[in-house]
């Protein structure tokens, strides 16, 4: 792909250059001297990289980082079950992922963004339910291969909500970035979340103070927002706004 038919191509998509970044691993400085014309010949790999991203459209992105274990279920969730608990794991599509203890920064986030939204539940009398992390999620019924814990979400289904766990896909979900779990929230999760039927999905990432917004009733193309204005939740309309 020329330089002119890279910027056709992201604009196509709909990535702004934050993103592009993120997705192909190319510095934001590298790609704006490219897209600005003060790199007139980029690197062969620098072109790839790009390329790799840009010719595949947003579901495939989505689905690149989980083929290497999609292949083989292993663990059932009567085995997640039958773990201690003092053993915290997350089970996806058979494989069972650590989970780590949270940072300070995670659960000060965690607090910030529960407070707000339960709050505007309680003061408007509303029906859906609001719950954080532990709480085990089966995304899919009928899945036998694949237990949650989000870190914030919202049910609007109240029959989904169980004694022992959520069964059936929340509404609402967030994740907030760990280094341990970057990879796992920003392409596995948001696939399984896509493929099984939450409304919306907020990745935050307090170290880039940025989120990362996925709408899934408009497509999987994802929206970058900061941290400085206060972030609208699609699903009530743009009524709750969560400054971070």
């Amino acid at each position: 792909m020329t330089v002119k038919e890279m910027k056709e191509r992201r604009i196509e998509l709909g990535y702004t250059m934050a993103m592009l970044s993120e997705y192909s691993g190319v510095s934001l400085g590298t790609l704006q001297k490219i897209f600005n014309g003060v790199t007139k010949a980029p690197r062969y790999e620098t072109v790839q990289a790009l390329e790799a991203v840009l010719k595949k459209n947003p579901q495939e992105l989505l689905l690149r980082e989980t083929s290497a274990y999609q292949a083989k279920a292993k663990h059932t969730i009567a085995d997640y079950d039958a773990l201690p608990d003092e053993q915290r794991v997350e089970l996806i599509d058979g494989e069972y992922f650590e989970m780590t203890a949270p940072r300070t920064i995670h659960q000060s986030v965690l607090y910030r963004i529960s407070y707000q939204v339960m709050s505007y539940i309680e003061k408007n009398h509303g029906s859906c339910q609001p719950l954080f992390a532990p709480v085990d999620v089966q995304l899919d019924g009928e899945d036998e291969y694949t237990i949650v814990q989000p870190d914030f979400m919202i049910i609007c289904d109240k029959t989904k909500v169980t004694e022992k766990r959520v069964i059936g896909a929340p509404d609402f979900i967030i994740e907030i970035l760990s280094p341990s779990t970057r990879e796992k929230d920003m392409f596995i999760k948001a696939n399984k979340y896509l493929q099984t039927g939450v409304r919306e999905y907020w990745i935050v990432d307090t170290d880039k103070e940025k989120v990362i917004i996925y709408f899934y009733e408009d497509g999987c193309i994802p929206t970058i927002v900061g941290f400085d204005d206060p972030v609208p939740v699609r699903i009530y309309e743009g009524k709750i706004k969560i400054q971070l």
